[in-house]
Order: structure tokens, then sequence, then C-alpha cells
């Protein structure tokens, strides 16, 4: 069933067209991300569907008596309620329902002796447990706990007055009363922006089960790939729908792209062919050519035109190190810190290498952004030593992007720290960052915080440090200038320390993860995707620790050494060669599956995206074998 549909829908603000004839339809059920660059008009849309503007033109039509529930980024709450008192407002009816229950209980207790009286109101009082079973009577204490710490609002929290919260703390009240709510249309606007890790998870697992429909706007790429099965992007004013979640979307987008520009040059091409055809019949200067000259262009007058693709700008930029470090970069031994009495970490140790890129995950308030700081030498440890290696340069990124001055226009924050540069210098790495313009003259504290971030970025750009913290990087950036500082970062050759919720981002950067909690922090190889497979194998008590002290891991792979120790020299090295070619054999058959991926007709066929992607699983899974099987026997040929 049509749920939502919307046709040629226009909208402007002022002088400022936002949206021109978008149309999208949205089926029952259905979990739809919506995406495209800040200020694309994607909280607009929103607006639109939930009544709260109307369009210039265009029509939007919702089922008749459908319940609509809207998270806004701005969400607040004034009035004196505690939070739990907050969230049972949402069961009020089912409250009275109760009420109502107990009044009667009393009243057949009164009319005991009254058969007549006691009999109908005891089929009243039979029909009203129904209804109060239907709407949950029973549950919703049980499911205000369990959203409250879903969305990590710790125990005994509840009786806090709900207006003294902070204005994140306050989205995820609303948001959790949304979720009790539980409309029909579910539309979030950048749910997961003032979340942990954990509760972006138990969110996800959430809205995979969710009833209703659900229409989310998120930056989140992670989240988008688990809870969407269609996608809708907003770009040049105009709106988009594909099938699947965000990784397919992104190929459907780029194979869209591509196959848009070809039709545009090869019509083009044919234009010019038939202009040339017109030309000579011209140049003839008959009556006959002349007649043919003009059919032709009645016929190119009438052709349709295709118009140049075109996609967003992109932010471009790149991060260099002016001088290489030693091999020892950072040295940090037994931090320990805590504010008022309250310990955030402590006994924390770390010793960056270089090109190592480590990111740090853990629940709000474990001290994450504290660590960055007393690195940054913003402040001091309690206790603990912070050492850096030879020729080490840091470069700091601040979320909070406390460096800047809100009183100085964006050319002048860029210039006074970097004098020696030429204005025109200056004002082409701005460009680089989209402030262009008149933009340049503008006073930092105007900016969006997307635009700060990328002011901040830019300072980080021309710097040229050798090691990078980054605090929350992606925090205000939309999609595709996040895909460019992961690019960026990529290919940076320096040193990388970095503190994220975006788990995309640090699936991408990352080659190792530390878990930070207040029973302490935890380090784990490979990225994010590893670091969860080996908490879901240590949770399914596969790593169980023996007697001995080793896991049954290490025993396999000493098993495999010892066996290994008594074939020849001989025999290990034609071992090792065989391993070598089915690594590069196994890696060419990934590299085909993942082209065969961006084909039309893979991705649009949802049986063969699937084969597609199980042998890719499979493959990868068997790569991953082949690399541990050479690297025991590049030992064992060592060791000969």
């Amino acid at each position: 069933m049509i749920l939502l549909t919307i046709q040629n829908v226009n909208k402007s603000f002022a002088m400022n067209e936002v949206l021109k004839d978008v149309n999208l339809t949205l089926q029952a059920g259905q979990r739809m991300g919506l995406v495209g660059v800040n200020g694309s008009g994607k909280s607009t849309l929103f607006r639109l569907i939930n009544g709260d503007m109307a369009p210039d033109s265009g029509t939007i039509a919702l089922v008749k008596g459908m319940r609509v529930g809207m998270l806004t980024q701005d969400a607040d709450i004034q009035s004196e309620l505690t939070i739990q008192q907050e969230l049972e407002r949402v069961f009020e009816p089912v409250r009275q329902m109760e009420a109502r229950m107990r009044q009667m209980e009393h009243e057949m207790a009164e009319n005991h002796d009254d058969p007549e009286a006691f009999d109908q109101l005891s089929r009243a009082y039979s029909r009203l447990v129904n209804r109060f079973e239907d709407a949950g009577g029973y549950e919703w204490p049980s499911r205000i706990q369990g959203v409250l710490a879903g969305l990590g609002f710790a125990r005994g929290r509840e009786t806090q007055p709900a207006s003294l919260l902070s204005g994140g703390e306050k989205t995820r009240l609303c948001l959790a009363r949304l979720l009790l709510t539980q409309p029909d249309l579910l539309m979030l606007d950048e749910p997961t922006n003032h979340l942990d890790l954990a509760s972006t998870q138990w969110l996800e697992e959430t809205l995979k089960k969710y009833r209703g429909t659900v229409l989310v706007i998120s930056h989140d790429r992670y989240f988008l790939n688990a809870v969407c099965d269609c996608m809708a992007e907003l770009s040049m004013k105009r709106l988009t729908q594909y099938a699947g979640n965000y990784d397919r979307f992104a190929v459907q987008r780029q194979a869209n792209l591509e196959r848009q520009l070809k039709e545009y040059k090869l019509q083009q091409a044919e234009i010019a062919r038939q202009e040339a055809i017109i030309a000579r019949y011209r140049m003839y200067n008959r009556e006959k050519s002349i007649k043919a000259a003009e059919s032709r262009e009645k016929r190119l007058e009438k052709l349709e035109r295709i118009e140049r693709p075109v996609s967003e700008q992109k932010v471009r930029f790149n991060f260099t190190a002016r001088r290489r470090t030693g091999d020892d970069v950072l040295m940090l031994h037994d931090l320990s810190k805590g504010f008022e009495g309250r310990t955030l970490f402590e006994h924390f140790n770390l010793h960056l290498r270089a090109g190592d890129r480590v990111a740090i995950i853990g629940p709000n308030g474990v001290g994450k952004s504290t660590l960055l700081n007393i690195i940054a030498g913003k402040l001091a440890a309690d206790h603990g030593t912070v050492d850096f290696g030879s020729n080490v340069d840091l470069g700091y990124y601040d979320q909070q992007h406390a460096g800047l001055h809100p009183e100085k226009d964006v050319m002048n924050e860029v210039w006074d720290d970097f004098p020696r540069l030429e204005p025109d210098r200056v004002r082409g790495v701005l460009a680089l960052f989209l402030l262009t313009g008149d933009d340049v003259f503008q006073p930092v504290g105007t900016l969006s915080g997307g635009e700060r971030g990328r002011v901040a970025l830019a300072k980080l750009m021309l710097k040229q440090d050798n090691l990078l913290l980054l605090d929350e990087p992606t925090n205000h950036l939309d999609m595709d200038s996040r895909e460019v500082l992961e690019a960026a970062l990529e290919d940076f050759e320096g040193t990388l320390l970095t503190v994220s919720h975006d788990r995309y981002f640090i699936n991408r950067v990352a080659t190792k993860v530390i878990e930070m909690s207040p029973e302490g922090a935890v380090e784990y190889l490979g990225n994010y995707d590893d670091y969860l497979e080996k908490k879901r194998v240590q949770a399914a008590g596969e790593e169980e620790w023996t007697a001995g002290g080793a896991t049954r891991t290490q025993i396999d792979k000493e098993k495999r050494r010892q066996r290994l120790a008594k074939e020849s020299a001989k025999a290990l090295q034609a071992k090792l060669k065989k391993a070598e070619e089915d690594i590069a054999a196994a890696e060419q058959l990934i590299s085909d599956l993942e082209n065969q991926m961006g084909l039309p007709e893979i991705y649009s066929n949802p049986a063969e995206s699937a084969r597609v992607a199980r042998e890719h699983r499979e493959a990868q899974a068997r790569l991953d074998g082949l690399y541990e099987e050479w690297d025991a026997l590049s030992d064992a040929v060592a060791g000969e």
C-alpha cells in the first residue's frame, strides 16, 4: 500500500529555489534513507510532509488517518516534568483505562449482592480489560525503561527534571517519546547525532523491527546500510529514488551519472553531425539542398535535449607531512584523569608507531575527547606521562572548533595563522573547501557547523603535521565531504589517532581500534568490522582461555607451526610459492567480483546481486585463510 505520495512539489524561500518538481512514493513498511549535501532541502522536505509548511505548488498526499511523528535536530523540552513523567504522557489513555478498571473493581465489590448490576459491570469490565491488554497496558512501564536504557539514560535519572537536560539529551528524550508513540510514519532527522555507538546499535535494531514506516535523514552511512531498504537523494533541487541500502545506492548513483553523461555525449555528437550536414547543404545554395537543410533544422528544434549531468560541488583536499617522524611517535604511560572526584579513565597505555591509524571508540562520558586534549596539551593528566618521538609535529582537530575565532572573518582566520601565504593562495585553499566569493569575508561565528569544520580542516591541511589527532572529524560534514576526508586520510603518510562514532569512517581509515569503557581499554587489530567480529567471537565463547593461559586460536597456530617445522626446507618453499599463487588468484577473483557488483545488470537483479555478494564473502574468507597459511609458512621457512 502506498503511504505517501509527493507530486511535482516546488518550494522557494524568497529568491532561493530549494525544491523543484520533487516526486516521491513511499510504500507502507519501507525504511527509506534521505540523503543530500548540507542545505539541499532535506529538512525542508520533512517539514512539508509533516504539514509545518505548505509547498509553493504540487501535492503531498498521506493515507487518511495516518499518524505521523517527526524528530527534528533542534528538539526542545520546556516543561518541568521529570524524564519519567515526560514519557508516561505517551501512555495517558492507557493509564486512564487502568484507573477506570480499579474504579470498576471497587464498584463490582460494592454490587456483589446485586446479580444484574454485577453482571453488567462484569461484562463492561471484561471489555475494558481486553482493550487495556491490546493497548499494551501491562507492558508500558518496562517499555519506558527499555527505551531509556537503549538510548543511554543511566538508571536513576528518571526523576531528573527534563528541562535541565543538555540539548543532546533533550533530543534523545524526544526520540524516546517518539519511539514509544509508534506513529505509522516515523520521520527522523539525524537521529544518531547525539548517540554513542551502543545507543546507535540499539536504535538500528529497534528500527529494523519497527512495524510502521520509517523515513530518516542521516549522514551515518553505516546506520543507513543497517536500517534502510531504499534510498532517496536530493541533489540540484531534484529528488531521485533508489532501491537498496546506502552501499547499493552509491553504486547505482555512480552508474546513473556515467550513463547520463554517455547519453549526453552521444547526443551532442549527433547534434554536431547534423549541424555539419546542414551547413554543407546551405553551402550548395540550391533550392533542394536548402529545403533539406531546413527539414533537418526543424527535426533538431523538436529534439528533446539531454541536459549535461552535473553533481553537487565536492570539497577537494589532501594531507601531507612536511617531514618524517622516527619509528616511535607517541607513548602514553599509565595515564589517569578525573573530574570532581569522578574517575574518567586510569592506567591508560598506548604506543603509536609511524604509520599507525588508531580509532578510539566507547560510550559518551568515558573520557575519549579528554584523552585527546591531554595529548594535545590542552589538559593536564592527574597521573602518567605523555612522550613524543623525534620530529613529531602535532595537528589537532577539535570537534568544538575551539581554536577558531568567532569575531574574525574566514579569510583572516586562515591568513593570520599562515601570514607568509599570498592572499590568492589563501583564497585558493578556501575554495578547495567550497568557501568562495564573499563567503571568505563572513565572520566565523556566523558559519554553520559544517562550514566551521571545513575552515578547521583547511588550517589543518596547511600545517602539514605528521601526527594528526582528530576528535569526531566527520560530525558536521555531509556524506560526500566525509568520503573526500576518508580518501585524504587513506593517502596520508603520517600517523593518525582519532575519536569517532562514524563506523563507516573507522572502517575505511583505521587499522586498529581501542575500545574505552569504565572497566578499562582494550585494543583490537583491524577496522570496525574486524572489531565487531572479534567481539562476536568472544561472546560466542570461541576464544575461551585454557588453563595454560592461551586461547584456542593460539593453540591451533602453535600446532600448525609444529607440524610445519617437521617438513623439509624444499617442501616448505614449494608450499610457500603455492600459497602465494593462491593468494594472487583469490585477490584477482575478489577484484573481478567487485567489478561485477558495479554492473547495472547485476545490481538491478536482486538474485544476481545476492549471488555475487555471497561469492565475494566466500572468496574474502578463503583469502583470509590463505594469508594465515602464508604467514605460518613464512615463519617456518625463516626458521630453517
